[in-house]
């Protein structure tokens, strides 16, 4: 009989599987895990204490900085928090914009998850295909914010600016010729609106493309069914919420249960899964950014039919159009107070959660009546789905984890914060 050791092994900082900067320290009886320690704050910004020494509109951009997968979804939960304290609310169209990038979003991390999570288990392929999309959405964030990523497009009164009427254009270069890029600029000859309901068209094909790779292939099916199975009342009790509570075939979701801005106007389905193990995640998520698809396409038909203001007319809140600032004494003043002191809100103390791509994410702001907040606490969603990586690994293999962590959709900028 080989004698089996006991081994206390150190997983990460710098794994190429742990999605950001985790340590793991993993006590295991040869290949089996018998305790998981996860060590965070390796990726700690400060954002909560920072942003008590800023106005509040100077904090948009911090909460794209969390979780950097899903941008605006962060954002949303802030500048709702915000218009609560001001009692304020968006106007409908940029109700509707900002749900529609919501859903723009939740494609946008499930497909970065998707391939990641593949590729942590061993395939390649799926990656390539997941980025292929993202590049089209990351345009639209370009298109209305000039920014891919950390787009800060959405201000307590509404959104940054209406949508485009024209999307930008591919050029030709030393890599792509004129006859190429006129192919690549078919689908951008219209609006942002044009654009994206063309992507909605193409989108449900591509997820059977990923379907086709992945969900009955045999490997995928090893590395994943029966690992890490968490029951319903388990997922209720570690605090899961989003995907992984759903995962567990717990039907919560925040945009059917306590609806924000446009939901309840909107028809979609809530996935859940059977058995609540790692399989079923996948496939919660895979069925969520087909109904994300249908959201987008709900949206798109309304914003075609309704044109209107898409930022509240109060400008001790919002800042006035730039070309009466440029004429207009009273506005310059305006705007020079806004962006230079911000604005005060009243006192008093508010939390506002949306339904994030990964969860329930909380902003929960105390105002003293200055132009700062009191405090920020964030209610992340990754944070109680971390802290239950030992109950979740224990007694699996080694290479679970991998699969564990991918599983969780974890992003440890908004963990450590």
């Amino acid at each position: 009989m080989a004698e089996i050791k006991n081994y206390t092994l150190n997983f990460g900082p710098q794994h190429p599987s742990a999605h950001g900067v985790l340590r793991l320290v993993l006590e295991m009886d040869g290949e089996v895990i018998e305790r998981a320690d996860p060590h965070i704050g390796l990726l700690h910004r400060g954002t909560e204490k920072l942003a008590e020494s800023k106005p509040y509109n100077q904090n948009i951009g911090y909460m794209d900085r969390l979780d950097y997968v899903s941008m605006m979804a962060n954002e949303h939960g802030y500048v709702l928090a915000i218009e609560k304290l001001l009692g304020i609310e968006a106007p409908v169209r940029a109700q509707y914009i900002r749900v529609m990038f919501d859903e723009i979003t939740r494609i946008l991390n499930h497909l970065m998850w998707l391939g990641a999570h593949a590729m942590d288990i061993g395939a390649m392929t799926i990656f390539l295909y997941a980025f292929r999309e993202r590049e089209d959405l990351l345009d639209c964030y370009e298109a209305v914010s000039g920014a891919r990523m950390h787009a800060t497009y959405y201000r307590p009164g509404g959104v940054y600016r209406d949508l485009p009427d024209q999307m930008p254009h591919y050029k030709a270069s030393k890599w792509h010729g004129q006859k190429a890029v006129d192919k690549m600029n078919e689908n951008r000859q219209g609006s942002l609106l044009d654009f994206l309901e063309d992507f909605t068209k193409r989108f449900p094909t591509y997820v059977d493309e990923y379907e086709t790779l992945l969900t009955e292939n045999r490997i995928w099916k090893q590395r994943t069914v029966g690992i890490s199975v968490v029951s319903p009342e388990e997922a209720m009790q570690l605090g899961f919420t989003g995907p992984m509570l759903r995962g567990s075939g717990v039907e919560w979701d925040l945009r059917k249960k306590q609806p924000y801005e446009v939901y309840d106007k909107l028809d979609f389905d809530i996935p859940v899964g059977v058995t609540g193990d790692t399989y079923d995640r996948y496939l919660v998520r895979v069925d969520e950014m087909r109904q994300s698809n249908r959201i987008i396409k709900q949206c798109i038909d309304w914003l075609r039919k309704n044109p209107g203001p898409v930022m509240l007319n109060d400008h001790k809140v919002t800042p006035p159009k730039r070309t009466n600032m440029k004429g207009d004494m009273e506005s310059l003043i305006h705007h020079f107070k806004l962006f230079t002191e911000g604005y005060c809100v009243p006192e008093g103390e508010a939390y506002a959660a949306v339904e994030h791509p990964k969860g329930e994410f909380g902003v929960y702001l105390i105002s003293d009546g200055a132009n700062k907040p009191y405090r920020m606490k964030i209610r992340a969603p990754g944070f109680p789905h971390i802290a239950a990586l030992d109950a979740m690994s224990r007694g699996h293999m080694l290479a679970d984890v991998v699969a564990i962590i991918g599983t969780q959709d974890i992003v440890f900028g908004e963990v450590d914060r």
